[in-house]
């Protein structure tokens, strides 16, 4: 699924047109995104929680090549799905 296929699927869903879903897509990836930029969690309840996990440098090895490459120090975006969400999930897979 695709940016698009989300805002056409919200779209119909709410009456809204496309425009105004992807205005307001785009304004609460923009919020969750400037959040994580100033190190602070966004939790949407039932959904997940975003947050930014501190990693440090390391030394590593391209698979391709074996050369080794050093990994600089560095914030990674995490997403942690809620338990609603991940039963979810699982459900839908015990169904297939």
């Amino acid at each position: 699924m695709t940016k698009q296929d989300i805002i056409d699927q919200v779209s119909e869903a709410t009456g809204l047109t496309k425009v105004e879903t992807e205005t307001v897509m785009n304004g609460v990836m923009t919020a969750i995104i400037e959040s994580l930029a100033k190190n602070e969690r966004v939790e949407l309840r039932g959904f997940g929680t975003f947050g930014v996990k501190h990693r440090k440098p390391k030394k590593a090895r391209n698979p391709g090549t074996g050369e080794t490459i050093y990994l600089p120090e560095r914030n990674a975006p995490t997403f942690k799905p809620a338990k609603h969400m991940r039963e979810r999930v699982n459900d839908s897979l015990t169904r297939n």
